[in-house]
């Protein structure tokens, strides 16, 4: 299993990170072996979110050779000419991989902040990512109504592969086939157990399409997380901050997130280990770098190779 981070880019009471402590959470990140950044990507929240894409540029230059992720990013929302422009620039400033990881967007608000039809988010997904991958390789767009001389300049040497968020559908994990680099699943909104039938699922449709599932990459996103003995804290987690934040119910959260002691987390993630995963960003919900500290020192070692 291979582990990475998201930026803390929720503002849970305590203020929002500034640049000192969203660069110096990704140094340790670096140096505890963490190999991703991920950022995810809201205009509107329920609690104060900084942008994904400025907070990347603000760390790339700490990150050393981590690969930088949007987790996911919204084409739908922010035009694909805009977004293109934006993830070639990251990747031209970038020493390490970028990942553009994209999806339709699950919020209302976004959509509503820039005057976009939320029921034509799936429609519009799916012309904006074929906009976008065309942009980042430099082709010819006329078809999408482009100007025919739109280039996006500098491109990079290496293109961001283009990942595709998806919460597991069969619909949508067949349309990812035919032109994704990998899948980015949403780490509160599945299980081990639905894990390893939504890539079973995905394995077959890449085979029925000619492309080998083992060169096809995966990466659970959006794992909170939370290591802690104390009853009283890891109760505050769950029912005063991730609960309303994420409008799920605390028992769900807590039966699918590593919030807890370091057995329940191991527990949690020994049980994705087992299902295949092989790649996890981590959200650390409190304070960030002593979280990571505790995952890498008192979890992380629980967890047996799958």
């Amino acid at each position: 299993m291979r582990w990475g981070v998201h930026l803390p880019l929720v503002d849970f009471g305590g203020g929002p990170a500034s640049l000192h402590e969203l660069q110096e959470y990704v140094r340790v990140a670096r140096n505890l072996g963490y190999d991703t950044v991920g950022a995810n990507d809201h205009l509107v929240w329920r609690r104060p979110w900084l942008d994904g894409l400025t907070a990347l540029s603000a760390v790339a230059g700490c990150a050393g050779g981590m690969t930088l992720a949007t987790t996911v990013a919204l084409p739908a929302v922010r035009h694909p000419v805009v977004l293109a422009k934006s993830l070639a620039t990251l990747s031209v400033l970038h020493s390490g991989p970028v990942i553009a990881g994209i999806g339709p967007g699950s919020s209302r608000d976004d959509f509503d902040a820039v005057g976009v039809p939320f029921e034509q988010r799936w429609s519009r997904f799916d012309t904006a990512a074929t906009v976008l991958r065309g942009l980042l390789h430099g082709s010819d767009l006329r078809e999408f109504g482009l100007p025919a001389d739109l280039r996006i300049a500098p491109l990079p040497e290496q293109p961001p592969q283009i990942w595709i968020g998806s919460w597991g559908s069969p619909a949508r994990l067949r349309a990812m086939v035919a032109s994704a680099d990998g899948w980015l699943a949403s780490g509160y909104n599945t299980d081990p157990y639905r894990y390893a039938e939504c890539r079973a699922r995905l394995d077959v449709e890449l085979e029925r399409a000619g492309r080998d599932p083992a060169t096809f990459p995966d990466m659970i996103a959006t794992v909170w997380l939370h290591v802690s003995s104390r009853v009283d804290e890891v109760s505050s987690v769950l029912d005063d901050l991730l609960a309303p934040t994420l409008q799920r119910a605390p028992r769900d959260l807590a039966d699918r997130l590593p919030v807890g002691s370091a057995e329940h987390c191991a527990q949690v993630l020994a049980g994705y280990a087992r299902a295949g995963a092989r790649r996890m960003l981590l959200w650390p919900v409190g304070d960030g770098v002593e979280q990571l500290r505790r995952f890498i020192d008192e979890v992380a070692p629980r967890i047996p190779a799958a």
